[in-house]
């Protein structure tokens, strides 16, 4: 994928945690998203896939004061992602569980583990290939934690998770735990991890909804100007 940051006016907006009623008032990552894509101004809106949506309001509010404005440079490429492939909430969901099983506090390390193998399981059923084979990024991060990666297999043994389920409940609460853990773990750089987390998760939403297409969401320079009076600036 292009570098986000190269298509962008050289004014940031000021994004700030929370929903707001207008540009006045602030902007979160996905207000901005929506104004870019012509949508009536809000958080939820139609332009993205709503799992991802959740994932890019989730880090915007996490992400300290002074590191979220680095995130601005994203806003663009989540235009445009969205459909019905049902493996879309299952990849965000196990890119959000694999970075943050590593990290996470013990309490929710087997969560994340949990989830990874649902995720992985739910991704086996709908590519048809056989359960239990588990990709390398999965493995990788289940070795970091072996006592979390062990109690999470005693715990899926017998448990069926079908497609729809992981989707609407599994899949939102995953995302949820994982920015959190991220976000309060014992580490130097969550902002950082945060970021790596959402860009990853756009990466691989690109790839599935939109495999043959490689160009970045055209940024409307007037429309992204008048968010940056409006917001502030930096």
């Amino acid at each position: 994928m292009h570098n986000q940051q190269a298509h962008l006016p050289p004014l940031v907006p000021l994004l700030s945690r929370g929903k707001h009623r207008n540009p006045r008032k602030g902007a979160c990552f996905m207000e901005m998203a929506s104004y870019l894509a012509g949508e009536r101004w809000s958080d939820h809106p139609k332009c993205t896939h709503p799992l991802l949506a959740g994932l890019a309001r989730l880090v915007n509010d996490y992400t300290s004061d002074e590191a979220r404005p680095r995130l601005a440079g994203l806003i663009p490429s989540v235009i445009g992602l969205t459909g019905d492939d049902p493996r879309m909430d299952a990849r965000i969901a196990l890119v959000c569980a694999t970075h943050a099983l590593p990290v996470a506090a013990a309490e929710r390390q087997l969560a994340m583990a949990v989830s990874i193998l649902a995720a992985e399981h739910v991704l086996a059923e709908l590519d048809g290939r056989p359960p239990g084979e588990l990709e390398e990024r999965s493995l990788h991060a289940l070795a970091q934690v072996p006592d979390a990666a062990r109690q999470a297999q005693e715990f899926r043994r017998g448990i069926l998770v079908s497609p729809k389920g992981f989707r609407r409940f599994a899949a939102p609460n995953t995302v949820h735990i994982a920015v959190r853990g991220v976000a309060e773990a014992c580490v130097t750089d969550p902002d950082d991890r945060l970021r790596a987390m959402l860009t990853e998760a756009i990466e691989e939403s690109r790839a599935l909804l939109r495999p043959d297409s490689r160009e970045d969401f055209p940024v409307d320079h007037e429309r992204w100007a008048a968010v940056c009076r409006v917001t502030g600036t930096r």
